[in-house]
């Protein structure tokens, strides 16, 4: 009897573990599987000043900076460094930008990745949180969740994820994504780019299930760019 109930057990486990194996392979392959930044936004790393490499982030230095520093959090399985365009556009402006990279190429993974930021720049008095798609949505929970850390959220191809005030939150997206569209239910701030779509606030090419876009990515980013700046000039 005992032999029986030992054979069981060893059977049961040995499933177990072959589930277990089937499904960490099944999250590899699936997180493997990601946008890659194309040539364009890769070309930024290569200027000589103002960029740097630390552990986890790429830091954007202004060569006149502000006190104001944004920390953004890429969308899902999005290379960071295809957000480079975008953010060095910013960064000329006198902002900090801090591009997270984030495990797996998925800021669900750590969203409190912010905190770890915030000490490592006192200089900065005024910090923003920011991000595209699945990035957005972690940035603004994290807003949610530190509202005394930052002094304002900042999303593209997003919309509120959590309890943070619409009228410190700067929506941003393209006229042919619906699907954010259809999910903001507040009027405070918000910045509809016709023609654009959800991928071009990135350079990483064309997204599954998106639709393509009539204008460039080039000029869906200045827009971008320009309604950040305002947004910033307000809150001052």
């Amino acid at each position: 009897m005992k032999q029986s109930v030992r054979k069981k057990l060893l059977v049961v486990g040995g499933v177990v573990l072959l589930l277990a194996a089937v499904c960490a392979g099944a999250f590899f392959w699936y997180v493997s599987d990601y946008y890659r930044a194309e040539d364009t936004a890769l070309a930024v790393l290569a200027q000589e000043t103002g960029i740097s490499v630390q552990d986890n982030l790429t830091i954007l230095s202004p060569s006149y900076p502000t006190d104001t520093g944004v920390v953004f959090y890429p969308g899902a399985k999005v290379e960071a460094e295809a957000y480079l365009p975008l953010l060095d556009q910013i960064r000329q402006t006198g902002v900090s930008c801090i591009l997270v990279h984030m495990p797996f190429h998925m800021a669900i993974f750590d969203a409190n990745a912010a905190e770890e930021v915030f000490g490592q720049f006192p200089q900065i008095e005024h910090w923003y949180m920011a991000g595209h798609s699945m990035g957005g949505a972690m940035a603004s929970q994290f807003a949610s969740q530190h509202p005394e850390e930052i002094d304002g959220l900042i999303l593209m191809g997003a919309y509120i994820y959590g309890d943070y005030p619409d009228e410190k939150t700067l929506t941003v997206y393209g006229s042919l994504n619906q699907s954010v569209e259809d999910n903001i239910d507040y009027t405070e701030n918000i910045v509809e780019i016709e023609g654009g779509n959800h991928a071009q606030f990135g350079n990483y090419g064309p997204q599954k299930g998106d639709l393509p876009a009539t204008i460039s990515a080039e000029e869906q980013q200045r827009q971008t760019v320009e309604a950040i700046t305002r947004f910033l000039q307000d809150a001052q």
